[in-house]
């Protein structure tokens, strides 16, 4: 069966087959949504993931070896878009009171799911439109505590039986990230030369960082938690206010990754000033983190965490074919370079210095 026929048996199936279908813009995954328009006017959203379009995802048990094996997703620990991600995470979120969409049907060895239709209300499009930040990135660190505040299970249970692992970001994911970098960026910029020397110094800077990373990973964690990923709720309250979507990759890992994530924005200017207020702002929502300890890791996974999307980008223009995504890196340089400002950064700062020219930053 080719795959327009198995989403239109799977609607039919469940009670969809008369609903008119708006195909919706994709993003740079491999997964496709609709707009599902059902005949009393409700809207739902359709979700497209073939299964067979991602290397397999990492196994709870798997060896380093074992992982290499299997490939990127496997390293990286993503859910290789896998359904069951999806709803498992989506279920933990709802459990904790967050808004995350109701799953209202899906078939995980398809790759097929209806969801609840949170809008179109993105946080990027709200503020392109002269929406105020503030209450937007407040309902988001909200949001963001709560799920911090809450623990972090080592499996997300869903009905029939149907469970996903919730894994540490560990050492390899985090160097498999990291790596991204030298692997890509030399691609895209032909003037970069990283050899050996350079690239046993880039190890060497980033595996004490990585250790404790790694020994800090115990809240969930999105993953993909930025401005394009939340949809402002106006009518719910408190942390409910902001509508969370592309979560299926979630994992266990330090709480300073999501706020990189949120403040490293690669479609939009995070001002230092916003920054800061929304690094108190967490810290006043969990008075018992160490704030000074805090800063300085969100600084250090954010440079890595930057390092990480400055290699995909460059991926996607090299080997995908997509160049749009080469307008969206000075940004995340000069993210980087307020990162690097930090002096328990010196020694990273000098790496980029000397094998990353400027007339490469672009």
């Amino acid at each position: 069966m080719d795959r327009e026929a198995l989403k239109v048996e799977f609607l039919d199936a469940n009670g969809f087959g008369q609903a008119r279908r708006e195909a919706l813009s994709g993003d740079a995954s491999t997964r496709r949504y609709e707009r599902l328009h059902l005949e009393t006017g409700t809207r739902l959203i359709f979700m497209d993931q073939p299964p067979s379009t991602e290397t397999s995802p990492c196994p709870p048990d798997a060896t380093p070896q074992e992982r290499e094996a299997l490939g990127y997703n496997a390293m990286a620990r993503l859910a290789a878009g896998r359904v069951d991600a999806f709803v498992a995470v989506a279920n933990w979120l709802r459990a904790q009171g967050l808004s995350a969409p109701e799953v209202m049907t899906f078939d995980a060895a398809s790759g097929l799911a209806v969801l609840e239709d949170l809008g179109d209300d993105l946080f990027a499009t709200m503020i392109a439109r002269g929406q105020v930040e503030k209450p937007l990135y407040e309902s988001a660190i909200n949001a963001l505590a709560r799920m911090h505040d809450a623990t972090a299970p080592r499996l997300l249970k869903v009905e029939d039986g149907i469970a996903w692992p919730l894994l540490d970001y560990d050492d390899i994911a985090l160097k498999t990230a990291g790596d991204l970098l030298p692997e890509w960026l030399p691609k895209l910029r032909p003037q970069i030369r990283i050899g050996l020397e350079a690239q046993m110094s880039w190890e060497a800077i980033w595996r004490p960082i990585r250790i404790s990373a790694a020994a800090g990973a115990n809240v969930f964690c999105h993953r993909d938690y930025h401005a394009e990923n939340l949809i402002w709720l106006p009518d719910r309250r408190g942390a409910g206010r902001a509508g969370l979507i592309d979560f299926q990759d979630a994992v266990r890992a330090h709480p300073a990754w999501d706020m990189s994530m949120l403040l490293h924005d690669a479609r939009r200017d995070i001002s230092p000033e916003l920054e800061t207020w929304v690094l108190e702002r967490y810290c006043q929502l969990r008075p018992l983190v160490d704030r000074e300890a805090y800063f300085a890791d969100f600084r250090a996974l954010g440079a890595l965490n930057i390092s990480r999307i400055l290699g995909i980008f460059a991926r996607l223009v090299t080997r995908d074919g997509k160049p749009r995504y080469a307008q969206f890196m000075p940004r995340l340089w000069g993210y980087l370079d307020r990162c690097l400002a930090d002096p328990a950064l010196g020694e990273l700062k000098t790496w980029f210095d000397t094998y990353i020219p400027q007339d490469a930053r672009q």
